[in-house]
């Protein structure tokens, strides 16, 4: 279950909200009166959001994905070798 925070209490604690989204890399969820209104999230996973709404981020999955299938990758011995 997701860390919840009261609008009241966010309002007087923000930098600290902030800062434990961040060391965690999580999120929190804002409610107003027990109810969910709105979430706080980290940067990276803003990002990583932002990039899975990509038509470009999605065909590049696709096209991985078809390129294993076909067995076109290289195995992490190949390209580490004996690290």
């Amino acid at each position: 279950m997701p860390k919840s925070i009261e609008t009241t209490k966010l309002r007087s604690n923000l930098a600290a909200a902030i800062r434990e989204v961040n060391e965690r890399n999580d999120f929190l969820v804002v409610t107003k009166k027990g109810e969910p209104v709105a979430g706080i999230i980290d940067l990276d996973t803003l990002e990583d959001i932002e990039a899975s709404r990509s038509k470009a981020f999605i065909k590049s999955i696709k096209e991985a994905r078809s390129q294993i299938k076909r067995g076109e990758f290289y195995t992490h011995e190949e390209v580490f070798g004996d690290i």
